[in-house]
């Protein structure tokens, strides 16, 4: 039976939940303060990971072995060139590249279990993995098939490893309104049981959030929560569309959102949360560099922000990384850390009690960690 909480993997604590506050922008006075310890041993939620794009190097390379038809490199050192992207476009064309590499049940348990094990090395304790069913169930993998072997990789993540998954399934936009029908149709008629949210992911250019609303007003009806990718790779209006047509309750990524000043109060009066993915916006050319990412725009506009690593070996990072990454662009001590944290467990569907068991967590680890001995 599943557990609809988080089991703590230290014994339970009575500290209770505050209300998740944006990340301070203030940092240690001490600039040799090293963060990455920490923030390997923060426990974290992540809500913008997607389920192909999380495969690592060598379970790519085992894929790819198996099917030897595939253009996918079995050199794992290899892997490093075949993940280099010029733009967008490419980075879908090698995303689907990897997808073509799942085509059992055993290849779809095998992933999902592999990226449960990398995100349980990382501390992360909750996920809401995006999943792309359409993508397995055309290239012929039964869909009743697909269904179990996903939810057996959950529930054994989940009592082998500590890590809670759940399901956003996504409509891959540039398949069209055919791969909408059939996702709403395996999300509604086979929900399984970790599946919380809906999405819509691919390109955004030449793909108009707004014809995708009856199917979003179905999975939404059904009580899934609306949860598509927006102003990645084109402007604000994508955002408002996602937001007025699709009734998004969370943004993907939602980079453009800084270039509309009453996009980004109308997110933060509704704590709408954005799912910031700094690394693969600049894998995938969608922000020209680090240094002039939008993430403290959105801080500083009162924003509920998360942190997020998207497809993190296909572009060379994991969620360490992106806390280390928010941390130098944020301005981050421990303190904020821990409240960026706290900011996915808030915008996270996990149930209420798992919600308050991860944040006194993440609350207790770091008051621990602060009165150690030496700090």
């Amino acid at each position: 039976m599943l557990r609809r909480g988080i089991r703590p993997r230290t014994p339970a604590y009575d500290d209770p939940c505050s209300r998740s506050a944006r990340p301070r922008t203030e940092i240690r006075e001490n600039p040799m303060n090293d963060l990455h310890p920490f923030i390997a041993g923060l426990p974290k939620a992540e809500l913008h990971v997607h389920h192909v794009g999380s495969a690592s190097p060598r379970i790519v390379a085992e894929l790819a072995a198996h099917h030897p038809d595939s253009k996918v490199p079995t050199d794992p050192e290899a892997l490093s060139d075949f993940f280099t992207f010029t733009d967008f476009g490419h980075f879908i064309d090698v995303y689907l590249s990897v997808v073509d590499l799942i085509r059992t049940p055993e290849d779809v348990r095998l992933l999902t279990f592999e990226v449960a094990r990398d995100m349980a090395r990382q501390n992360i304790r909750y996920a809401e993995l995006t999943v792309t069913p359409f993508s397995s169930t055309r290239r012929g993998i039964p869909e009743q098939g697909f269904m179990e072997a996903i939810e057996d990789a959950r529930r054994a993540a989940e009592t082998e490893l500590g890590v809670v998954l759940r399901w956003c399934f996504d409509i891959p936009g540039e398949a069209g309104l055919e791969a909408a029908e059939e996702t709403t149709r395996l999300a509604v008629d086979l929900r399984p049981e970790g599946l919380v949210s809906f999405g819509l992911g691919g390109p955004e250019v030449g793909v108009d959030r707004p014809q995708f609303k009856p199917f979003f007003d179905r999975a939404i009806a059904e009580g899934l929560h609306s949860v598509p990718h927006a102003g990645e790779t084109t402007g604000p209006q994508t955002v408002w569309d996602a937001l007025t047509a699709l009734r998004a309750e969370r943004i993907g990524h939602g980079t453009s959102s800084t270039q509309d000043p009453k996009l980004l109060a109308h997110l933060a009066e509704h704590r709408i949360a954005l799912e910031v993915c700094p690394t693969s916006n600049i894998a995938t050319r969608a922000v020209a560099d680090l240094d002039r990412h939008p993430i403290k725009e959105m801080v500083e506009a009162g924003v509920l922000v998360t942190v997020n690593s998207d497809d993190p070996p296909m572009f060379g990072t994991d969620l360490n990384n992106e806390y280390a990454v928010a941390a130098r662009l944020l301005g981050l001590d421990e303190i904020g850390l821990a409240a960026l944290a706290k900011n996915a467990v808030e915008a996270s569907y996990l149930d209420p009690a798992g919600k308050r068991t991860l944040a006194a967590e993440i609350d207790t680890y770091t008051t621990n960690w602060l009165s150690a001995p030496g700090r």
